[in-house]
């Protein structure tokens, strides 16, 4: 379990031991009543801020759901919770070894197995892939939407912002969840409602973890007329190659079909 900012927060590791005890009790064969049942917990937890420069090692001891004492490494003493926890944790306060291995948990414990299995370490990044692309709204005629997917991303915090020609944008802005994938990275769509003129530029910003500084993808307007011409020259050229294959080929058969010219005074 980690704490720190919101941007790549970090993850911890936590182990739980479950012992289930069944109490039984006499009775004539002839009776009907099930034995009791409870569950004892002893949770570990190791929480790291920023790296390993401050850790806490938590333990909870839990009886039947009910928390009834814990050891934490900031206070270096068992706290009893209950009547039943607080006679429980004077004994192990009073246990000099049992006290000692508590208290040096943090470090044998924590710091030890810290960034030691893949791929739960806290120390694992992966940078995410940025790519922007348009669609077309159906809510009104003439906007349209600006779609920003992030992928392949680890750990999940990421900040993602849309800005207009160097201007950041709030308005018209719609993020998916985070999305986990299967092999241990994130991902995320978020979009952009616009209403784009010639000369707009669209920039899809995104901060993480594992980049060094912000990764920003660009998207430039273009208007009507300006998709209009590109097309005619497209559709122009793809008539002029229609045209021009029927006559190539003419013209490599008829070359074909000439008679080889020999040279003057050859004699057979």
């Amino acid at each position: 379990m980690g704490a720190g900012r919101i941007l790549g927060a970090g993850s911890g590791w936590a182990g739980a031991l479950l012992v289930t005890l069944a109490v039984l009790r006499t009775h004539p064969a002839h009776c009907t009543e099930p034995p009791g049942r409870f569950v004892f917990q002893q949770n570990a937890e190791c929480l790291f801020t920023n790296g390993t420069e401050r850790v806490r090692y938590l333990e909870r001891w839990i009886w039947n759901q009910q928390q009834f004492m814990h050891f934490d490494s900031d206070v270096g003493v068992y706290v009893g919770e209950t009547e039943v926890g607080r006679p429980q944790a004077e004994y192990f306060n009073k246990d000099k070894q049992y006290l000692a291995d508590a208290r040096a948990a943090a470090d044998r414990f924590c710091r030890h197995n810290y960034g030691g299995i893949e791929p739960y370490s806290v120390a694992r990044r992966v940078q995410p892939k940025v790519k922007v692309s348009p669609t077309k709204s159906g809510s009104e005629p003439h906007s349209h939407l600006l779609v920003c997917s992030v992928t392949g991303f680890y750990p999940g915090g990421i900040e993602i912002k849309w800005l207009k020609n160097g201007q950041e944008q709030t308005a018209g802005v719609v993020s998916t969840e985070l999305l986990q994938n299967g092999d241990w990275t994130f991902q995320i769509l978020v979009m952009l409602e616009m209403s784009p003129r010639r000369g707009d530029v669209y920039t899809c910003q995104v901060e993480h973890i594992s980049l060094q500084g912000p990764l920003a993808v660009h998207w430039e307007a273009q208007s009507d007329s300006a998709r209009s011409k590109m097309l005619t020259g497209v559709g122009g050229f793809v008539l002029g190659l229609i045209f021009l294959a029927p006559g190539l080929l003419i013209y490599l058969k008829n070359k074909k079909g000439r008679p080889v010219p020999q040279p003057a005074g050859l004699l057979r």
